[in-house]
Formats: C-alpha cells, sequence, structure tokens
C-alpha cells in the first residue's frame, strides 16, 4: 500500500482490503463519517480554531500589562527590578508547557483528543481567571504555571484537526491550527492593553470600588476565561477522532503493524532514508535536528523579544524606555499582528513558491539584525513621529520572525517522511517549549540589568540589551550553514 495515508492505517480493522467498523468506538463513527463526506467539516474546523484560539490568548495577552501588574504587586524593591520579576511570570508557563507536553500526548493517544482539548479549555477558564485576580507575585507565578502545565492542547489540537477530516483537506485543517495563532497575535495584545486597568482608562464604566478597579488586571482574564467557557461548551458538540476498540486488540495490532511495515518498507526503497520511524533515528537525522535547532534559537530570540520589547516600551524616559502605556503597546502589537497574518497569508506563500523558504530566512535573519539595532535611538523621538516609527518597526520585526518560523516549519516536514511527522513536530514541540522558557526569564534578568546601567560601560545598557539579542540571531544566521545546516533537496 503507497499512500495510504494515517487515516487508512488507524482504521481498526483490514479484513481482506476491506474496513471494518466498530460501531461503539467514536473514532470509527467519526472516521466512517468523513469518508462517506467529501465536502469540508465546516462545524469540526470551527471548533478546532476556536479552541486553539482560547489556548494562544492567554500568552498574547499578557505582554501589554505585565510590568504594570509586576509593578502594582509591589514585589520589586527599585523600579529597575521590575524586568526582573516580569520575566518569571512569562517564563513559568512556558516552563508547565515543557514539563506536560509529552505526558499531555500520552494522555491523547490513550484515552482521546477530546478529553485531553476539553481539560485543556477549562484549565484556561480557572486559571486565568485566578491570575487576572492575582494579589501576591507568588499567587501570578503558581497559577500561570499552573496554566501551562494542564493546557495541553499544543500536540493534540494538530492531531485532530488532521483527523476531523478527509486526508485532501488535512492541510487546510493544519492551517487553521497556525491561523488561530496569528489571530491571537492581533486579538490578544488589543484585549490586554484595552481592558487592563479599566477603572483609570473607563472611569465612567468602572468604579475604583467595583472588582474590576480593585483587580485591575482582571478584566481581559475575565474576557479570554468567558470565551473559552463559550469554547468549552461548543465542545459538547465536539466528535472524538481516537479509535478506541479493545476487542480484536491483537488481531488490529498485527494488521496495523504490518500495514505500517508495508508502507515503511516501500517508503525506504524511494528514500534510501533507512528505517527512520524510530525516535532514535529521528535524532540521527541531521537535517532533521538541524532544523529543530534553528527552530528553537529563533524561538528563543522571538519570546525574548516580545518579552523585552513590552518591558521596554512601557519604561521610563530616565531608563531609555519609551514611557508607552499598556494601551499603546497593546495598539502596536495588534497591528503588528494584523499585518502579519496578511503577509502569511497573501504575500508568504507566494515567496515561498517561487524563492523557496531558505533565502527568504537568511534575508529575514539578516534584516532582523539591522532593525533591532535601531531601536535603542528610538527613544531619542516622540509624538507622532515616535508611534509610526515603532509601528513600522514592530510590524517589520514580526514579518521576519513569521518567515523565519515557516521556513523552519517547512524545513522540518521536508526533512521525514509523512509517518514520521507526528514524532518529529513532537520531539520540536518539546525543546522548543524548552527555549521559550527560558527566555522571559532571561530576557526579564537582562532588562533589569541593562535599566540599572544606563551608564559607565562601553556601551549605554538598553544599546547592550539590544545588542544581546542580536547576538543570538547571529548565532542562528550562521547555523543556516554548512556544517552545522543540512541543506534539503529544494529551491
Amino acid at each position: 500500500m503507497t499512500g495510504g495515508g494515517d487515516a487508512d492505517r488507524n482504521a481498526p480493522l483490514l479484513a481482506g482490503g476491506r474496513k471494518v467498523y466498530h460501531e461503539r468506538c467514536p473514532g470509527c463513527r467519526q472516521q466512517r463519517k468523513v469518508q462517506a463526506n467529501d465536502r469540508l467539516p465546516y462545524l469540526g474546523f470551527l471548533y478546532t480554531w476556536i479552541a486553539c484560539l482560547c489556548a494562544a490568548l492567554p500568552i498574547q495577552s499578557l505582554f501589554p500589562y505585565l510590568y504594570f501588574m509586576i509593578r502594582d504587586l509591589k514585589v520589586a524593591k527599585e523600579e529597575q527590578d521590575i524586568g526582573f520579576y516580569a520575566g518569571f511570570v512569562g517564563a513559568t508557563y512556558f516552563l508547565g508547557r515543557t514539563i506536560s507536553a509529552v505526558p499531555w500526548g500520552i494522555f491523547a493517544d490513550k484515552y482521546g483528543r477530546k478529553p485531553c482539548i476539553v481539560i485543556s479549555i477549562l484549565s484556561v477558564i480557572v486559571f486565568n481567571t485566578l491570575f487576572g485576580l492575582s494579589t501576591t507575585y507568588w499567587m501570578a507565578i503558581v497559577t500561570r504555571g499552573l496554566l501551562g502545565l494542564l493546557c495541553g492542547i499544543l500536540g493534540p489540537i494538530k492531531a485532530y484537526a488532521s483527523e476531523v477530516c478527509r486526508k485532501e483537506h488535512q492541510a487546510l485543517g493544519i492551517s487553521l491550527v497556525t491561523s488561530s495563532r496569528a489571530i491571537a497575535l492581533v486579538v490578544g495584545p488589543a484585549i490586554g492593553g484595552f481592558l487592563s486597568q479599566p477603572a483609570k482608562k473607563y472611569p465612567n464604566l468602572f468604579s475604583e470600588e467595583s472588582v474590576f478597579g480593585r483587580f485591575p488586571y482582571f478584566l481581559p482574564c475575565f474576557v479570554i476565561s468567558v470565551l473559552a467557557a463559550g469554547a468549552c461548551v461548543a465542545c459538547i458538540w465536539l466528535p472524538e477522532t481516537l479509535h478506541m476498540h479493545h476487542d480484536d486488540k491483537e488481531v488490529i495490532d498485527a494488521l496495523e503493524a504490518q500495514d505500517a511495515t508495508s508502507d515503511l518498507g516501500e517508503t525506504t526503497k524511494e528514500s534510501g532514508s533507512g528505517r527512520m520511524g524510530h525516535t532514535k533515528s529521528l535524532l540521527k537525522n541531521w537535517q532533521l535536528m538541524s532544523a529543530i535547532t534553528l527552530y528553537c534559537v529563533f524561538s528563543l530570540h522571538d519570546t525574548a523579544y516580545l518579552e523585552i520589547f513590552s518591558l521596554w516600551a512601557v519604561s521610563s524616559r530616565k531608563y531609555r524606555g519609551l514611557s508607552f502605556t499598556s494601551q499603546d503597546v497593546g495598539i502596536v502589537l495588534a497591528i503588528s499582528g494584523f499585518g502579519v497574518l496578511v503577509y502569511q497569508l497573501a504575500i508568504y506563500p507566494l515567496l515561498a513558491k517561487y524563492v523557496g523558504p531558505i533565502k527568504p530566512f537568511r534575508y529575514a535573519a539578516v534584516l532582523s539584525i539591522l532593525l533591532l539595532s535601531t531601536y535603542p535611538f528610538m527613544a531619542n523621538l516622540y509624538g507622532l513621529e515616535l508611534k509610526v516609527l515603532i509601528n513600522i518597526a514592530s510590524l517589520l520585526k514580526n514579518m521576519f520572525a513569521a518567515t523565519i518560523t515557516i521556513a523552519c516549519n517547512i524545513l522540518q516536514n521536508t526533512a521525514v517522511t509523512q509517518e514520521q511527522r507526528g514524532v518529529a513536530n513532537g520531539i520540536s514541540v518539546t525543546l522548543m517549549s524548552i527555549f521559550k522558557a527560558v527566555a522571559p526569564a532571561a530576557a526579564g534578568i537582562l532588562f533589569s540589568w541593562a535599566q540599572k546601567h544606563i551608564t559607565g560601560l562601553f556601551l549605554p545598557g538598553e544599546q547592550i540589551l539590544f545588542l544581546m539579542l542580536n547576538m543570538v540571531s547571529v548565532i542562528g544566521f550562521i547555523l543556516t550553514f554548512k556544517p552545522f545546516f543540512a541543506l534539503p533537496d529544494m529551491r
């Protein structure tokens, strides 16, 4: 069998070339429904998109108001220490996700995709709400960490998006997961920037004595939790896609193993890649591991940049910041998020088609380095000139980051066969989460240090801050060349 696909191999039983469905198995019922209908599963895609959006919003909505939240929690003895403590709040989410990524994948493979999705959304409702009600720094740390630990939707939702539809629609299903995160880049900062501190921004609507006045960062969290509650209700109609048949298990396993072996054998003959189906073999696949390494390095850079930018933009002019409000930061991030969404949908596909992913990747890395070098000098600007230039710079920076991230995903997927992509992406997500957990904490520490060393060194502190950020990009750029990077056979 060549190109039978995952859907066929996941069928419960193959007898004489004919699939045998189990009536009590939710996966069988869903697969039979999918195979009987060649139309797009609009509802299934809609539920997938909403669930993924609700999981992404708590990440993106935090940055516009994080600086002010840490300041109001009064944990920092000096204003320059705010960045230090803010970094650990950002890091705890990714640390929790790193710890739980593999267990959630195992859980989803054993008990189903739907329970994993529902529990993840419930964790957003509970712990995102509690985070908004935080009265101490440690309450913020714990609730944020538990949110990352229990929101295990990242891996299983990709599998679900490909299983809820026919094979010819799987690419669209996966792209919905990506697009939901792009939408979160627009909606999240807008929610965080406009809805935090509502009693100060909208005194006619919210009084200082109201719950939103006493907990100034509760409203953005509450709005996201309400959206998540709606998504949780929608999960009632979410079909399960995992096959669960307990009878004939040995026969099923034997037939599936035989089928998988046949497919792998034919794939091996075509590609000459040997026994690459095992995780150990994947770890020895240098083309894959070099692509994952690049992904991790630039994930570290992008997460650190977002943390540093959100802290630098709102910090005082006396520390070479921009003195923006949370609303100003929300607007900048939302505009750049919208621009990146348009770029991903309309421009990058044409760029990749005619040039390939590698050249734009390298150009984006170089241009990103040059662009970031100008950031410290923007503190000399004021008014409309500053806002126009910082919006343009933020938009370009995020477009360069999107170019690099998409290219890394393409390079990872072209480095392995279709049957190995699930495991390969699992390795990638786990390693990437480790780097993303380190990035906010390291960025916060570095930002705090830079504010304490504005003068007295060979360069001003804010220039050293962005120089260190650029060094990560330089390392990533170097890693795109031989012998570090194994080039795939593509334009």
